[in-house]
């Protein structure tokens, strides 16, 4: 049955020209919403949310939020920061301002709204873990004066704005922290370990790995984490997070390499190793029972499969 247009919810997406907010836009569009999507194009792109253009219940604004903003929306997904290494230290100062005064922003326009607010946050809250698997209670062990602060210091005060604005004014909020996502509509130069691998290897270039490769890291296909983001929107007011959302398989960032090498044997490229940068985590894995057991969700997307879709998608 057609979903009347008075019943049809209003959702903004904060950053839904970006890599994930453009997959999200396309669910919540095929879920009967009216959607708004919000991006000043820093890492946005055009062409992500391009076919969504002619749909009626589409509707794009070029803005930053860092600016305040007045709209009539139900829900808002805030996902607008930069969120690769190479673009939030090419302007630190600028991705302080997204994390901090953005999410202000969005908090307001919530707060007017009477409209739930989710929040994407990062596995960067946890730092370089001492724990392992990371659990949402772990408090993480991250450097302030670094130069990854500007991005994993700025999601950690953003969780404690928003944890203010639901203890002060009730708001209604949501925290997510994402863990490592992959898949098509990525920045092909963003810097990325997945999209770096690829674009190096389709141009037959060496496969940079830095330190000996041993480091892990943990990888969730878009559609599952999309999936996820989804879930935890429209799941009960009484659980707001935060909650881990990544697959939770581990690999090495040496076993990667050797997969999409394996998958892509058309390439001439080897991989070469380089100094591993400044506060680089060395293992980097979800623990995913809170979102098992709260919103049925987990990753069903192995990497093998997920990889070759992304392969695909960057050919």
């Amino acid at each position: 049955m057609e979903i009347e247009e008075e019943e049809k919810k209003k959702v903004l997406v904060a950053g839904g020209a970006g890599f994930i907010g453009s997959h999200l836009c396309r669910r919540l569009l095929k879920e009967g919403n009216k959607v708004i999507c919000l991006d000043n194009f820093y890492t946005g792109n055009k062409e992500n949310i391009k076919e969504l253009a002619d749909n009626k219940n589409f509707k794009l604004i070029e803005h930053n939020i860092i600016e305040p903003i007045s709209l009539e929306i139900d829900q808002i997904y805030n996902l607008a920061c930069p969120a690769s290494p190479v673009h939030y230290q090419k302007d630190p100062i600028f991705t302080i301002r997204t994390n901090v005064w953005g999410i202000w922003n969005m908090l307001e326009l919530a707060k007017r709204n009477n409209a739930r607010l989710l929040h994407t946050s990062t596995s960067e809250v946890y730092g370089d873990p001492k724990e392992h698997p990371q659990k949402e209670t772990y408090w993480g062990n991250v450097n302030p004066i670094g130069i990854r602060a500007n991005y994993d210091e700025g999601k950690r005060c953003a969780e404690t704005l928003i944890m203010d604005y639901y203890r002060q004014n009730k708001t209604d909020i949501k925290i997510v922290r994402i863990f490592n996502t992959y898949g098509p509509n990525m920045d092909p130069d963003d810097g990325r370990v997945v999209s770096n691998f690829v674009t190096q290897a389709l141009r037959n270039e060496d496969l940079t790995v830095y330190g000996n490769g041993e480091q892990t890291r943990s990888f969730c296909y878009i559609d599952d984490m999309v999936d996820g983001l989804y879930k935890m929107m429209e799941s009960s007011e009484d659980f707001i997070g935060p909650v881990n959302m990544g697959n939770p398989d581990e690999f090495t960032i040496k076993q990667l390499a050797e997969m999409v090498l394996e998958m892509m044997p058309e390439s001439k490229s080897e991989i070469i190793y380089k100094p591993l940068p400044q506060d680089d985590p060395k293992q980097r894995c979800p623990d995913i029972t809170l979102a098992k057991e709260k919103l049925n969700w987990q990753p069903k997307i192995e990497l093998r499969q997920g990889l070759i879709k992304t392969i695909n998608y960057f050919k």
